[in-house]
C-alpha cells in the first residue's frame, strides 16, 4: 500500500510539473496576394499565433502601398505607408504559402514594418519600392530565399509563386481567404 501511495504520489507530481510547462506555440506567416488594379497594396502577409516566448496572441496584416493612389506613382518616387490591410480586404485575396517564424524572425519581421513606416524610410516606387519589394524581404527575414526577377515586380501573384517554387519547404495554401480560414478554424477544433 505504502508503494501504491508514493507511486501514486510521484505520478501526481509529474502531471503538475507538465501542466505547468507553457504550451507550444508559434507565429505563422502568410504570402498573399491580390491582383485587382485600384486596390493596394497588391502583395501583402499576415501574422497570426502566439510567440514561443509567450505574451499576446498575434492576428494582423501588414502590406506596403502608396500614400495617395494617383499618377504620380508612374512618374518616381512617392510617400508610402505600411498597411494594416483589413480582414474584409484579405477576403477578396489569395494565400499561397505559409511559414512558421522563430520569435527572432518574428521580431525581424515586426521590425522591417517599423523601418518601412513612418519612422523609417517609407518612400514607394513603383518599380523599385513596392509591395513586391516589401513582401520579399518580409520573405527573407523569416528564412526565405525571395529573389525579385524584373518581370514580377508589378506581379505580386507571379512573384509569390516563384517564391513559393524556390523554397520547397514551406506550407503551400493556394487557396482563397474563405477557404485558407475555414481550414484554419476546423484545424483549430
Amino acid at each position: 500500500m505504502h508503494l501504491r501511495l508514493r507511486t501514486a504520489f510521484a505520478l501526481l507530481l509529474v502531471c503538475v510539473a507538465f501542466a505547468a510547462q507553457p504550451a507550444a506555440a508559434k507565429v505563422r506567416i502568410t504570402f498573399w496576394s491580390r491582383e485587382e488594379g485600384q486596390m493596394f497594396p497588391h502583395a501583402f502577409f499576415t501574422l497570426d499565433g502566439t510567440p514561443d516566448r509567450g505574451g499576446r496572441p498575434v492576428d494582423i496584416s501588414y502590406g506596403f502601398t502608396a500614400k495617395v493612389i494617383s499618377p504620380a506613382i508612374l512618374f518616381g518616387d512617392v510617400p508610402g505607408k505600411i498597411d494594416i490591410t483589413p480582414r474584409s480586404y484579405i477576403m477578396g485575396s489569395f494565400a499561397h504559402f505559409s511559414v512558421w517564424l522563430t520569435d527572432a524572425q518574428y521580431d525581424s519581421v515586426l521590425h522591417l514594418t517599423e523601418e518601412w513606416g513612418e519612422k523609417g524610410d517609407h518612400h514607394y516606387s513603383a518599380s523599385k519600392r513596392n509591395c513586391v519589394h516589401f513582401v520579399a524581404e518580409a520573405a527573407r527575414r523569416s528564412g526565405l530565399r525571395a529573389v525579385i526577377q524584373p518581370k514580377f515586380v508589378k506581379k505580386p501573384h507571379a512573384f509569390l509563386e516563384s517564391v513559393l517554387a524556390m523554397n520547397p519547404q514551406v506550407t503551400r495554401v493556394e487557396a482563397n481567404a474563405g477557404t485558407f480560414y475555414g481550414a484554419a478554424r476546423a484545424s483549430a477544433r
